[in-house]
């Protein structure tokens, strides 16, 4: 497994102001409204839901209690979501499940995010990032409704920036492929080119994305289609959005 720490970005122009902005958003909401996850109302409320979006309404379903080793676990139910549920494909991505969740996604932000901003410019960049964490929602709930087991999967909430930053990933790896990027490799800490570094995370998400042919799209509590379809969207996307100014240097 592949772990960043930084990467080179000694030729960027320009402060990565919406960046650092969209990370300070997503601490908010997880420490203030999530109230570091024990809010189960609030993350219950404004995640993604993918029998909402299939069905275009909302759905509010009670707690329940299940016996797990030996303890009964309270599973809360979908509380009731305000105005349209298709928000929750814009809301779901500034909430996380835990503090690994966040830490780990905001590092990755902070990393690859800050050269997509210089290279798109500060609109354009935030265009491009809300617009990938929606196309990789959409790809959870395609993936879940196409692979799922059962109906109870589609009632279970998904959240989180992976997918959004999986998309600046995709944009990276097309417009630095070759930057250094220093990084844990298999327990070694080294410098790689970007396209390596990147190329094995895919390379884990594509492989672990298959167990949801085996019953849903969610492996061990990962979104790995939302994961992947963010990566693509990036990939297609950042020519769009790349007006072709700034080049990278060579490398």
């Amino acid at each position: 497994m592949v772990f960043p720490l930084y990467d080179d970005d000694s030729d960027r122009q320009t402060t990565p102001l919406v960046n650092y902005a969209i990370i300070a958003l997503n601490i908010f909401v997880f420490v203030v409204l999530q109230r570091i996850g024990s809010n189960d109302a609030f993350t219950y409320s404004f995640s993604t839901v993918p029998a909402e979006i299939l069905q275009g309404r909302d759905i509010v379903t009670p707690s329940r209690f299940v016996e797990y080793a030996g303890q009964t676990i309270k599973i809360p139910g979908l509380g009731p979501t305000p105005g349209s549920v298709y928000f929750t494909l814009f809301t779901s991505m500034f909430m996380h499940g835990g503090i690994a969740h966040i830490a780990g996604n905001m590092l990755f932000l902070w990393i690859f995010g800050d050269n997509i901003e210089d290279r798109l410019g500060h609109v354009k960049y935030l265009i491009f990032y809300l617009l990938c964490g929606v196309i990789a929602s959409l790809a959870h709930v395609f993936a879940t409704s196409v692979f799922a087991g059962d109906q109870a999967s589609l009632l279970v909430p998904s959240l989180g920036a992976s997918g959004a930053i999986s998309g600046v990933l995709g944009g990276y790896i097309l417009l630095h492929p070759k930057r250094r990027v220093t990084v844990i490799l298999f327990r070694f800490l080294t410098d790689v080119p970007a396209y390596v570094a990147i190329g094995i995370w895919f390379l884990f998400q594509l492989i672990s994305g298959l167990g949801m042919l085996g019953g849903g799209s969610q492996a061990g509590g990962v979104a790995y289609a939302a994961h992947i379809g963010g990566f693509v969207a990036g990939l297609v996307l950042i020519k769009f959005f790349d007006s072709g100014g700034r080049r990278a240097p060579a490398y």
